[in-house]
């Protein structure tokens, strides 16, 4: 049996967990606070602090390095990269560290993963960072040259319920026609075809559904008149689309319940931005649809709403048409992360090469 430590770094906590193959031992959140953190000057100077939490704490547990097969990080902002599981090289390790696409804590998990991993000897993965790009290229346009469509979306959890739903069925994921909808704190619709996500709504700043916290697409020409009323500087503006766009510009709350709670209460307008929420997720997923030419296998969802009953029932209403829907409610990223590595550990998949 393998043993792995998984390492998932957040701005202000640190999940571990350690798995038996896939059986989890053990997880724990280390939080760190703000005064804590702002020692530091930048993201890679917090690592030696993180490293100490973790192994102090797995040593509290019994578990000794020297008895892992593996650990494994989340991915950070590397350069754009197919989906898979990759070791952490020497290229790879610079490009964390420089944050070849942005400073994020999530650069952290493959330092860190690789760090341990030397002082026993073993190896060090990452898998499916959000700066996953397999975009076929003609839904890389967007209409200007000067503003590409771009990847940028939860691969780890889309890949990671994808290979569950193939393992599930005894078919290889490269053989499936799949549409999977992740409904988190961002919405994400990909079309997954024979193992490669070959078209996906940016779930960050770009276009698709709204989402509990951000604006998804807007109209772009009263986006532009909005950008240069003088109102609002380039911050404002970005918050509004990221963070304080969907259901807080709506109704307040970023919380999927809330909203439910406020239409349980009778509340209209809740219920308006709720059914207007599946109407542009329907929409989404009609177009993905049509990238892989009505020849679907299986839509899945994902995400923390994947829980709600409401919604379930109204995508199945209006989606079922399309294909079969299969449900995988939440997000288990420290799972995600053991599995990627397992199937290179067992030899199911091959490694990557960044």
């Amino acid at each position: 049996m393998a043993k792995l430590l998984i390492i998932n770094p957040g701005s202000t906590s640190t999940k571990i967990g350690v798995f038996e193959d896939e059986t989890l031992l053990f997880e724990e959140t280390l939080r760190h606070s703000t005064e804590e953190i702002a020692q530091y000057a930048s993201i890679v100077d917090q690592k030696d602090f993180r490293k100490k939490l973790i192994t102090d704490f797995i040593a509290s547990k019994g578990v000794e390095l020297k008895d892992l097969s593996a650990v494994v990080g989340r991915g950070g902002m590397l350069k754009p990269i197919p989906g898979g599981t990759y070791p952490v090289t020497d290229a790879l390790l610079h490009d964390l560290e420089i944050g070849k696409q942005g400073q994020h804590a999530s650069n952290l998990g493959g330092i860190l993963a690789r760090e341990i991993a030397d002082s026993v000897g073993i190896p060090s993965y990452i898998v499916d960072p959000v700066v996953v790009d397999e975009l076929q290229p003609l839904a890389r346009y967007s209409g200007n040259p000067e503003l590409p469509r771009t990847s940028v979306f939860h691969a780890l959890n889309q890949k990671a319920v994808a290979k569950r739903y193939a393992k599930e069925q005894g078919k290889a994921y490269d053989s499936l026609r799949l549409i999977v909808v992740h409904m988190g704190g961002g919405v994400s619709v990909g079309a997954h075809l024979n193992g490669r996500i070959v078209d996906v709504f940016n779930a960050l700043d770009g276009d698709g559904a709204f989402s509990p916290e951000r604006s998804g697409a807007v109209p772009p020409g009263a986006l532009v008149k909005l950008c240069f009323s003088g109102k609002y500087d380039e911050k404002t503006i970005y918050k509004m689309l990221v963070g304080n766009g969907g259901f807080n510009a709506y109704l307040g709350t970023n919380d999927a319940r809330v909203v439910e709670e406020k239409i349980a209460a009778g509340d209209e307008k809740a219920k308006e931005v709720y059914d207007a929420f599946v109407y542009q997720i329907c929409k989404n997923v009609g177009a993905q649809a049509a990238v892989l030419e009505g020849k679907v296998d299986q839509i899945i969802f994902t995400g923390g709403i994947a829980y709600s009953k409401i919604v379930m029932e109204a995508f199945k209403a209006k989606l079922s048409w399309i294909a079969p829907i299969t449900v995988y409610p939440g997000e288990d990223e420290l799972l995600a992360l053991a599995q990627g590595g397992l199937r290179v550990l067992n030899g199911e998949e091959k490694a990557m090469e960044y």
